[in-house]
């Protein structure tokens, strides 16, 4: 009886407004996601693409909640207009891109979408797990992005194929360039890497890239690809810059709403919970804002103070 629900909860028909769904246990050998229908979803005309977006180690578990924390939902959450279906599955580890392409052809079969336009993007170990499936995957992937990660995947030959764009900062204390710089590497031992955009971001740290899914511009250059396209050509007219990313949280529609539906009971949620942080030797308002993904004016306004307000060790404030 559980998984009857699970499965219709989640097999909702033509929606008329924004959904979040919630799915769990709902594809074997596959994982927990969020679904995201867009409020002019239609079934009967399949031309929405789909976005994957895979996140990093610190959402990692089996508590879904994590996965609104950051990302291509939570910036759907923000008021960020993506037009297509968003799949943000939940890795317990590492991602293991079989698993993804089994929550994709599952999505893909419920919910009839445009196949020739499937794109994913990761951040971190998402970055990593973007890599792994545009390798298994080369003919599946319209275009891809990958930040901050790297690859594990025995051969990158694959990369060669797909539009891809690779972004890290070279203060990525985290995650070394040196990372992104072997799969280049690689790339360029398997001949033509004409489809490749690498952008090597001079001084930029781990966490400033969180702020790329929240630009259209990622987006937009994400949809300007498709396998129907034969020659399947990168469109190189783009470049991410630091005050690309200083702009991320501007023109969003603080008025975009969002029904939150839960596969474990059916019933509709708010979408902001409120979440808090406590505060530690050496904390700033400003590094706080960035570990959050937020900024210092968001922070402020959440906790009624002001930006020259003392932080005292040990109090909790609000971060969104």
């Amino acid at each position: 009886m559980k998984k009857l629900l699970v499965f219709l909860i989640c097999l909702l028909p033509l929606c008329s407004f924004a959904q979040l769904i919630a799915c769990r246990d709902s594809v074997p050998d596959g994982y927990n996601f969020w679904l995201y229908l867009p409020d002019d979803y239609d079934a009967a005309k399949a031309d929405k693409p789909v976005v994957i977006f895979l996140h990093g180690k610190s959402l990692c578990g089996n508590n879904l909640q994590n996965v609104l924390r950051y990302g291509s939902i939570d910036a759907l959450r923000r008021g960020r207009v993506i037009d297509a279906v968003v799949i943000a599955p939940q890795s317990p580890g590492a991602w293991n891109p079989k698993k993804v392409m089994n929550v994709y052809d599952w999505v893909s079969e419920k919910y009839p979408v445009d196949t020739n336009r499937m794109y994913v993007l990761g951040m971190s170990l998402g970055g990593y797990g973007t890599l792994d499936f545009v390798a298994a995957y080369p003919d599946k992937v319209a275009a891809a992005i990958a930040m901050c990660g790297g690859a594990t995947a025995k051969s990158l030959c694959g990369l060669n194929d797909v539009p891809l764009w690779i972004i890290h900062g070279t203060a990525d204390k985290a995650v070394s360039v040196s990372c992104s710089d072997r799969v280049v590497e690689s790339m360029c031992s398997c001949g033509d890497t004409s489809r490749l955009i690498y952008d090597r971001m001079k001084g930029v740290n781990h966490s400033q890239l969180a702020r790329v899914f929240y630009l259209d511009q990622t987006y937009d250059w994400l949809f300007e690809h498709s396998l129907a396209d034969s020659a399947r050509m990168a469109d190189k007219n783009i470049a991410m810059t630091t005050s690309a990313l200083k702009d991320a949280y501007s023109n969003l529609d603080k008025n975009f709403k969002l029904t939150v539906v839960d596969s474990r009971g059916g019933s509709a949620q708010p979408i902001r919970e409120k979440v808090y942080y406590t505060v530690k030797k050496g904390d700033t308002l400003s590094k706080i804002a960035v570990n959050h993904h937020t900024t210092v004016s968001i922070l402020c306004k959440l906790n009624n103070i002001k930006k020259t307000d003392k932080l005292h060790i040990g109090k909790r404030i609000r971060v969104s």
